[in-house]
């Protein structure tokens, strides 16, 4: 349980992330704000990836006796966890895009 809620808070604070820089991006509004949070998202992806795309602590949940091992299953619909890679590829594009092009267009403030 205490994974499960670690889980949950660590994504929820991803997530955050995530909403902050579609919202930025979408505002024209790149700043070092998006920097940070680009950075989070950038480093749960990379270790996402680098554990073959399963998440670090399903084998901590499957240890302590989890029956799937995955750390979503109670917290989010199952549906949704289950597709949040699937969910998060364009989101993530998106979002690159998005900032990409307020750089190119000088619109990145605070930096």
């Amino acid at each position: 349980m205490a994974i499960k809620a670690v889980h949950t808070l660590a994504w929820l604070s991803i997530e955050s992330c995530v909403v902050y820089l579609l919202i930025t991006g979408l505002a024209r509004r790149t700043d070092k704000r998006a920097g940070v949070a680009a950075a989070v998202v950038t480093a749960e992806t990379l270790v996402f990836a680098g554990n073959g795309f399963r998440c670090p602590l399903t084998g901590l949940a499957k240890r302590y006796g989890a029956e799937s091992g995955s750390v979503t299953d109670i917290y989010l619909p199952r549906w949704f966890a289950h597709n949040l890679p699937a969910i998060h590829t364009p989101l993530l594009v998106l979002m690159a895009y998005l900032h990409l092009k307020n750089l190119r267009r000088g619109r990145a403030t605070g930096f």
